[in-house]
């Protein structure tokens, strides 16, 4: 009898694996820091005060954040949060899809990055009238303003990230 031995080789594409890590980071972290925080476990308040020491240096409003675990509250507000889902979204959706669909932005060139482009602008627009004084923060009225621009963004670059090379010159 003889065995015929079968060398399967595991290929990991880096690029992927660190975007799949860090997007884990940005959806567990700031739904996590306030439970952490209200453990009273010294080493877990440890973690929560790095979760929101990041939050408040990539989060316009951070003490915005829903209350989870009162008084300690997310670790960014729902504008950002609306963000990271919209990028998980479109994580999952590359993952179900393989990168194949016409709404992957960037197989469209400069088109794809100017539409990518102006949805992200969304997140910024809102914030601006907020600024403005147009309306006042309201969790349901910034998140979807952060979820499209997490789309967009997502809808552009996960094909980029995730190993599928559709940029083209246009």
């Amino acid at each position: 009898m003889m065995r015929v031995a079968f060398k399967r080789e595991l290929q990991i594409n880096w690029v992927s694996a660190i975007a799949d890590f860090m997007l884990a980071g940005m959806v567990i972290g700031p739904l996590a820091a306030p439970f952490l925080a209200a453990s009273g476990v010294w080493l877990l308040g440890g973690i929560a005060n790095i979760i929101y020491f990041m939050g408040v240096h990539v989060c316009p409003q951070p003490d915005m954040g829903l209350d989870l675990a009162p008084p300690h509250i997310m670790a960014v507000c729902m504008r950002c949060y609306g963000t990271v889902t919209g990028l998980l979204i479109t994580r999952l959706l590359y993952g179900a899809t393989g990168g194949k669909g016409f709404y992957w932005l960037s197989q469209y060139g400069w088109s794809g990055v100017a539409l990518a482009s102006v949805l992200m602008m969304a997140y910024p627009l809102e914030l601006a009238a907020q600024v403005f004084g147009w309306w006042s923060f309201n969790n349901y009225l910034v998140t979807p303003f952060g979820l499209i621009t997490g789309l967009a963004w997502g809808l552009f670059t996960m094909p980029i990230l995730h190993g599928r090379k559709i940029i083209r010159n246009s």
